[in-house]
């Protein structure tokens, strides 16, 4: 089980987190990433509904503290999942679902966002999160973009950030915010 990273909350209760925003201004030679040695398949959910898009963003997210799909209703989640320019990709290790990643296209032609992308954990530290990335990667690139974007903060697993700086993207800014955790 992962740990949690939860801020000391200031004195309003607010949480202080940094955010890091990285990108990808070339396709990179893909990495040799072996696959899992159990059975396992990456399916795209298409306009999947939002009950089976609150389990995945909560059950990835639940330990990282990951609230802003939560903070959206019902309505404005199944707008972006039905919007053509949204792609969810999950992975399945042994017919269970165990990550997901979700390719934001809604923006500009030119720029692909993995808006969202974890390992859900009771699957950490099988290397599947290397894995999904290099898949997700690949998968963005075949656009063509000008450019791949990724965000992370200090919430997130220690190991993210530099995940996605081994993978080719590169940090260009970073930004201190206060969140308003969402209570359960």
């Amino acid at each position: 089980m992962p740990i949690q990273r939860k801020p000391t909350p200031d004195a309003e209760g607010l949480w202080p987190v940094t955010i890091t925003y990285l990108k990808m201004e070339e396709r990179p030679v893909p990495q040799v990433i072996p696959a899992p040695a159990v059975p396992h398949s990456i399916l795209r959910a298409e306009k999947p509904t939002v009950s089976f898009y609150r389990y995945l963003y909560d059950a990835v997210g639940r330990d990282w503290a990951w609230i802003d799909r939560k903070k959206l209703g019902d309505d404005a989640l199944s707008e972006i999942l039905v919007d053509p320019g949204t792609e969810i990709y999950v992975l399945y290790i042994r017919g269970v679902p165990a990550g997901y990643a979700e390719l934001d296209f809604r923006k500009f032609p030119s720029v692909v966002d993995l808006a969202y992308f974890g390992i859900m954990p009771e699957f950490i530290g099988m290397k599947l999160g290397p894995y999904l990335l290099n898949w997700a990667i690949e998968q963005a690139w075949r656009r063509n973009p000008d450019l791949v974007t990724v965000n992370t903060c200090t919430l997130d697993h220690p190991k993210a950030l530099p995940l996605y700086q081994r993978f080719g993207f590169t940090p260009y800014r970073q930004r201190e915010v206060l969140i308003d955790p969402v209570e359960d």
